[in-house]
This record gives structure tokens, sequence and C-alpha cells, in this order.
């Protein structure tokens, strides 16, 4: 095909080749598979694209690559697709009142695969320092246009993906999704079985269709149950959030990169063990300081508790200093950050660990701002932000279904709140545990979060038991992050 480039403020990609990926003919039952979608998936129908990007070392030209590298990563995509068909389907939205659903048609739906090159600086681009956000705009897909049927129906993809050369120094993979397909925890099933199975295939000189050994999906949507009709309540919501914003098209969301403006920086910041230790060592010292001794309810100080409520009370004062004075006044409006909860494995709800979909619900603490940033607080801050965090926490265990059908007048609630900051990954998710046949990523980030008022959470390549996060703030001449 023709040269084309995809641009942005800094550097250029050159797009080599665009294809369509789909499963191997003949390896679903049906030619037409439909799956419905669960309250869980769409409680996500609003959320924009996400984006994860994994740059990988690897030494050799373009030439190389395409000749030696690209063909393992095609067939071993192939393959995968038969289990994770979903990410190669079309997400169709019927005019109300009719539910949309999961559609795969084989012969018609398939997943978008671009192959680019760009001449960008690796080592850059993996280092921890700080560097323009855009820089990484360039690696990532976007999802083909949806469609409108003539009945008013939109047919839309679900999954794109852009695997990017830097000659002689690395090469990079970035998946684009829509939530409504599936979790996080769904989409590093798929990146790890499609990453596994390539391992074997360059490792064993194309002997690596077996995949017995890998875990696979459980796509049946019947194993979530909902006697309450929920999905019908979630999707009303839906629909009157879109009416409130006066957006008539309820589909564009999905499909827009979110623009943001070019002032923003990301550096990542790595809390070793040592450090996670401390941080808990003093929220508990400080529990027992200053609640009553006669309470015996223990705070559960685990590593996501206060490592969020650190990043929470950094980004909050981050937000203070560029403040006025007067702004004290703003120390009684409520700031609210929301977690993320996994329902799989709850006796709740019965659904097993490998369930592909979504399986999330948003879990909202609310704190006023002046008790995470008020003057003299002494890191007083991330001691409220911890038990702030840890009673919803605990709440949650208590009584999950509470969650579930409050959703949507907490996400409401939510939206008059001071601040709204989400947090996205976990470090259970092991993004370096991704290896190709190549070795562990040099780095692995969420670009999504830098325009979805968010921080992510994820391991570390090379310090176990560590917590990496990226810090994001305003560009500076000298790319100081704040």
């Amino acid at each position: 095909m023709a040269s084309q480039t995809k641009n942005n403020n800094h550097e250029q990609v050159k797009i080599i080749e665009e294809c369509k990926v789909s499963p191997p003919q003949g390896s679903l039952p049906s030619t037409t598979t439909i799956l419905p979608l669960t309250f869980f998936d769409i409680a996500w129908f609003l959320s924009h694209p996400i984006n994860r990007i994994f740059f990988y070392d690897f030494p050799y030209s373009t030439n190389h690559f395409l000749q030696s590298t690209l063909p393992p990563l095609k067939y071993s995509l192939s393959l995968s697709l038969q289990h994770f068909f979903p990410f190669a389907s079309n997400l169709i939205v019927p005019p109300t009142p009719n539910l949309p659903f999961i559609r795969f048609i084989h012969g018609v739906d398939s997943l978008s695969l671009t192959i680019a090159e760009s001449k960008a600086d690796f080592s850059l681009l993996v280092s921890d320092s700080p560097q323009d956000v855009t820089l990484l705009h360039p690696f990532v897909p976007s999802l083909p246009p949806k469609l409108t049927l003539e009945d008013g129906t939109h047919v839309m993809p679900l999954m794109a993906i852009q695997v990017t050369v830097l000659p002689n120094s690395g090469f990079a993979i970035c998946l684009t999704f829509c939530h409504v397909a599936a979790d996080g925890n769904s989409l590093h099933q798929f990146i790890k079985f499609w990453a596994n199975l390539c391992k074997q295939i360059v490792t064993r000189d194309g002997g690596g269709e077996s995949s017995s050994f890998l875990s696979l999906p459980f796509l049946d949507r019947g194993i979530v149950k909902d006697p309450k009709g929920l999905k019908h309540v979630y999707m009303e919501g839906v629909r009157d959030l879109m009416r409130k914003s006066n957006n008539n098209d309820m589909m564009n969301s999905h499909h827009q990169v979110v623009p943001i403006e070019d002032i923003m920086v990301r550096a990542t910041l790595v809390l070793n063990h040592s450090q996670v230790e401390k941080l808990k060592k003093f929220v508990s010292l400080k529990y027992r300081d200053t609640c009553d001794s006669n309470n015996n309810t223990l705070l559960h100080m685990s590593t996501f508790v206060v490592t969020c409520s650190l990043i929470w009370v950094c980004m909050m004062q981050s937000e203070q200093q560029t403040q006025d004075d007067d702004d004290d006044k703003d120390f009684d409006k409520v700031c609210c950050l929301i977690i993320l909860a996994d329902y799989r494995g709850r006796s709740e709800f019965s659904i097993p660990s490998n369930y592909f979909g979504n399986c999330l619900l948003s879990v909202y603490v609310r704190i006023k701002r002046g008790d995470l940033v008020g003057e003299n607080n002494n890191y007083y801050g991330i001691f409220e932000a911890a038990r702030g965090i840890e009673r919803e926490i605990r709440n949650l265990r208590n009584d999950a279904l509470t969650t579930v059908e409050s959703f949507i007048s907490d996400t409401r609630a939510s939206n008059e709140c001071y601040s709204r900051i989400v947090v996205a990954g976990s470090p259970k998710l092991g993004v370096y545990e991704t290896d190709f046949g190549w070795g562990k990523p040099k780095k692995s980030a969420a670009v999504h979060v830098e325009s979805a008022g968010a921080f992510s959470l994820s391991d570390c390549r090379n310090n176990e038991g560590a917590v990496e996060c990226p810090d994001l703030g305003s560009k500076d001449p000298n790319l100081n992050p704040k």
C-alpha cells in the first residue's frame, strides 16, 4: 500500500500496512455469534476508549522485524481471537428501546491491525523521566469509524491494534478497545494468551499451535444473574445522562480520542516495597493514636489502599498549589476518589476468575477537600484518605449487592463533587508478565488516563512488590512534572 503518515506535534509514524485479522476459518461453532450485554457492561457504555501500550527491546532493522517478527505476531493473534472473538466483533446498538449486543459474523467482522514505523527516541519513551504526553499519541490506534444502518442501528468495532517498529531499538504494541467489550482483567487475559502463544511459536520454530496450558476465557454471559433487571435500569440511566448532556449521538464517545491541551507531561513514579511498608506503618500508627481505643475495627492497610491514598493527596496538593489563597472556602467541598471493584469470585455472583467481559463497578470514596489538603495537615490527609478508602472497601465486602443497585444514583452524586479522580489498573494485572518471545516489556503505560481525570497503577518491571504509577503534571520549559 502507499506510504502514509500519522502526525502529532513532535514525531511522525509511517504506516507500512493496514489489515484485518479474524479467527481462523471454522474455528468458531457458528458463522454468527451473539453475546448479550450484562449490567456490568452497560455501566461502561459512555466510557472513552481504553489505550494500553507495551514497549519491547528489539535491536534490529525494520526489514528484519517485518520478515521474522511480524508473521508470528499476526498468526498468534488470529489463533487467539478464536477464543477471544469479542475483540474482533462489533457492538450493535439498535434504536430504543432495544438493548445493544456484541456480534461476530465470520467474513464480515474483524480486528483492525496497523503496522507502522517510527524514528522516535526509544530510550526516552521507555524512561521514567518527564516527557510530553503527546509523544505516545502516534503509537495509539483509533477505532475504525462506526457505521449507521438505515434503521438507525449503530455498528461499532470494539478493538484496534497498532504495532510500531523503532528501527534498531525496539517495537511497541498498543491496543485501543471499547470498555463495553471487557474490563482490564479480561484485556490482560487476552494479551497474555496472545503473548504466550506467540512466544511458543517464536521459541519452538512454528510449533506453538498448542495452547492447552493457557487459560481459556469463560464467555457465557448467562452466569451474570440479573433478577431485578438492572441492565434495563442501567441503560435508561445511560440514556438519561445523554439527554441531560444534550448529546444526541450517544455513540460518539466510544470512537473519539479525547483531546487535551498540549500542556501535560508524564513521569513514572515507583514506590518500592520498603516505601509501601513505611506508608502502611504510618497509617496504622496514626489510626491507633487517633481513633477510640475501644474501637475493635482494625484497618486493613493493603498496598492498594496506601498507594491510592498517597497519590490522591499528592494530586490534590498539586492542584492546590495552582489556586489562589481565597480558594480556602472550597475546603468544605467534597472530593471523590473512584475505585473499581472486581466482582469475580464473590459468593453473591458466583462469577469465575476467567470470566470474559466486564465484572467491575465503581466504589465512591468521598472526603472533604480540607481533610485532604487543609492547612498544617502534616500528612494527616494521607491517613484520612486511607481510612476512607478502607471503609468503602470493607462496606463492599459486607454488602456488594447494595453497591450494584445504587450504581446509577452514586454516579450522579459523584458528578456534583468538587473533583473526581478514577483509579485505573492494578498491580495484580501483571502487565510486565506479557512476554511475546522477546522478553518482558521495557515499559508499559495506560495512555488514556491523561485525559480521563485518572491515575493508573501497575506492577514494576524489575522490582518485586513495587508499584508503578505515572505522575501527570503541567508542562514547563524544562518538562518538569509537578
